[in-house]
């Protein structure tokens, strides 16, 4: 498996193209950010980008989506359907982070309405990407239509804005749901092994063990 990622946003989030070494077939993971340098590093690659892969809604994960996909126009948009609503807003989203519109262009937060989705998320689908299997989990909580995707073979997981390395998705935004966001930490990501590898949102990798051991949040 292929993965190299980009930080991008003022929000320091973790943008990750994902690609099946065999085929090269390629998703890209929650672009959030200019989109420039992901189409650089596929056409150097020759990587054929199948999808663009969002895990939830919220701009920092979806900022790049209509860059991204006026550059490969054949690629799909994939989200779950709950956050369909969070993506169209997407030109808004600042004004519910307390920003306020006057701000939106020096911030980089100033967003187009972004492309048509062209297919959902369905829960505990596999998600073929070449010889890559995924399998897709619904993971409620940080938002109502957050998923996660793990390859199980490989030992990856990409989880989003669910867990990070020494805490959890925040709950206070509009959809969130803290009840919700444990119970999918628990019963969704928990059981897929202690030795999978964590590629969170926003800072560093780390394994499920290792946050089932050491996260105060999951003790």
């Amino acid at each position: 498996m292929i993965i190299k990622t980009f930080v991008t946003t003022i929000f320091q989030q973790n943008t990750r193209v994902v690609a099946c070494p065999k085929t090269g077939k390629t998703i890209c993971i929650d672009p959030g950010g200019s989109s420039k340098t992901i189409a650089d590093f596929i056409k150097k690659n020759q990587l054929s980008l199948q999808a663009i892969a969002l895990t939830h809604g919220h701009l920092d994960h979806i900022g790049g989506v209509a860059e991204l996909h006026s550059l490969y126009p054949e690629a799909d948009i994939i989200i779950h359907k709950e956050d369909e609503p969070l993506y169209y807003a997407l030109p808004e989203q600042p004004l519910a982070l307390g920003i306020p519109r006057m701000a939106f262009s020096s911030l980089g937060l100033e967003f187009e309405k972004p492309p048509s989705i062209t297919r959902n998320w369905e829960d505990e689908e596999t998600y073929q990407v070449g010889m890559l299997s995924f399998k897709v989990r619904h993971c409620p909580g940080h938002t109502p239509g957050h998923v996660v995707l793990c390859e199980e073979k490989e030992r990856k997981i990409f989880v989003g804005d669910c867990l990070f390395a020494g805490s959890v998705g925040r709950t206070d935004l509009p959809g969130g749901s803290y009840q919700k966001l444990m119970n999918s930490i628990f019963n969704k990501i928990l059981p897929f092994g202690d030795d999978v590898v964590v590629y969170s949102g926003h800072g560093p990798e780390t394994t499920i063990g290792h946050e089932r051991l050491t996260n105060p949040f999951l003790r």
